[in-house]
């Protein structure tokens, strides 16, 4: 597990640190390659990059849009998975509005760093970004209300620790909206590992039962995956929702 951590931090911290200097950052999940439509900023609304700081939208290396599936509201307070270079906090925290508050997490110091510089360039004061790995968030019990997360889950070496932390850190009621690569149940761990790397988003991901079978062994209610576009043969961006019951 720890081999996996320490290539996915490396990757991502080669991410941002060309994405500082140099002003390009790959378009793929961890990767500095050209633009794929299939990952990064190309799957937001361009509306809704209006405003952000170049470095926010370069070092989008997501699979998704957690924001369009997390439904925010006014006041909430809100937690993303693997922040990297801080597009989601920002865009959360404008969603969630002075009332609330954006959250992150994120175990590279070169992307808090980034993060960090790119919440001042846009003037975001309800914003904060914390080191620390999504296998033991550095955060206490039921004090989030919605946990969003772009593609990184996948890249955790223990995904029942990530969905027990998340689990924890929600208030009762509390919701999931997470944008992850997900593989159809036909495919075996090693057919997922032949589509693609670990660090690239493919090989670590979970395949539809084993999300949902997860989500449910965590406590979770209501949970689904739905896929929304193919990454890779039998692989898919997907979302994820699920919601913890009010009675925890």
């Amino acid at each position: 597990m720890s081999d996996i951590r320490e290539q996915v931090r490396e990757r991502y911290a080669l991410a941002a640190t060309q994405t500082a200097t140099d002003g390009c950052c790959g378009g793929s999940c961890g990767a500095a390659e050209p633009i794929d439509e299939r990952f990064g900023e190309a799957l937001y609304d361009a509306q809704d990059l209006v405003g952000l700081p170049d470095e926010a939208r370069l070092a989008s290396l997501g699979c998704g849009n957690p924001l369009a599936v997390a439904e925010l509201r006014a006041g909430e307070r809100v937690l993303d998975l693997g922040s990297g270079g801080g597009i989601d906090v920002l865009l959360s925290a404008r969603r969630v509005g002075s009332t609330g508050f954006a959250y992150g997490v994120d175990m590279t110091d070169e992307m808090l760093a980034l993060a960090r510089s790119n919440a001042e360039k846009a003037g975001a004061a309800n914003v904060e970004f914390r080191k620390g790995t999504i296998e033991d968030l550095p955060f206490d019990d039921a004090s989030v209300d919605v946990v969003i997360s772009n593609c990184v889950v996948n890249l955790s070496p223990d995904k029942t620790a990530v969905l027990s932390e998340v689990f924890r850190v929600l208030t009762p009621g509390g919701r999931v909206g997470i944008s992850d690569v997900v593989a159809e149940d036909r495919l075996s761990p090693e057919q997922r590992a032949e589509r693609g790397s670990y660090v690239g988003c493919i090989a670590g991901a979970l395949s539809r039962t084993e999300y949902l079978d997860g989500l449910a062994a965590a406590g979770f209610a209501d949970a689904e995956v739905t896929f929304t576009h193919e990454v890779a043969d039998g692989m898919h961006g997907a979302v994820v929702r699920a919601r913890k019951p009010q009675e925890h």
